[in-house]
């Protein structure tokens, strides 16, 4: 196995064993007890001073690093062209809104001009309780600013919900 290819599949088991990580804590104020290698809650602490929030958008540090995460661990199911995987991984909502056909036949059109994932950094996850369109719930959204090998500057902007599970799953996607 090539060194760039180890490092690369060492990257996405690591993304994703963080992701998964961050979905074992249950949502904060369902009473749901922590278990055993559960984490429990954090108390609160105190906001440190934050520059100005678009409207809706709540500070929630501990749900927007765990959506920032699940975001991050499906877009790498889309740089492997794992379609389908990142389907089924979707929200229950993602799943009934695009069909499953109409996502393997749209997703590539999106995805293949941009070429080869070269390089991802994640921008600050924004919490929000609603989003037009969605039922209330607890959601994250991302942009990524990403560099592919056939265009350097693609925004991919990522929302993820917390579903009743307590699992964080996307529910949106956009490449720009």
């Amino acid at each position: 196995m090539k060194p760039s290819f180890r490092l690369a599949a060492l990257s996405a088991a690591l993304c994703v064993a963080a992701a998964a990580q961050a979905q074992l804590k249950p949502p904060p104020g369902t009473g749901a007890p922590a278990g055993p290698g559960l984490a429990a809650p954090a108390a609160p602490a105190a906001a440190p001073a934050a520059p100005a929030q678009a409207p809706g958008t709540i500070s929630n540090p501990e749900a927007e690093k765990a959506g920032q995460l699940a975001a991050h661990a499906w877009l790498l199911l889309l740089d492997r062209r794992d379609w389908g995987s990142a389907w089924d991984a979707s929200s229950a909502v993602f799943r009934q809104t695009v069909p499953l056909g109409s996502w393997m036949d749209g997703i590539p059109k999106v995805r293949e001009p941009f070429g080869a994932m070269v390089e991802r950094q994640p921008g600050q996850g924004m919490y929000k309780k609603t989003l037009p369109g969605r039922p209330d719930g607890d959601y994250v959204t991302v942009n990524f600013l990403t560099k592919f090998d056939k265009n350097p500057q693609v925004v991919e902007t990522v929302t993820t919900v917390r579903e009743p599970d307590g699992r964080w799953r996307v529910t949106g996607y956009t490449a720009r």
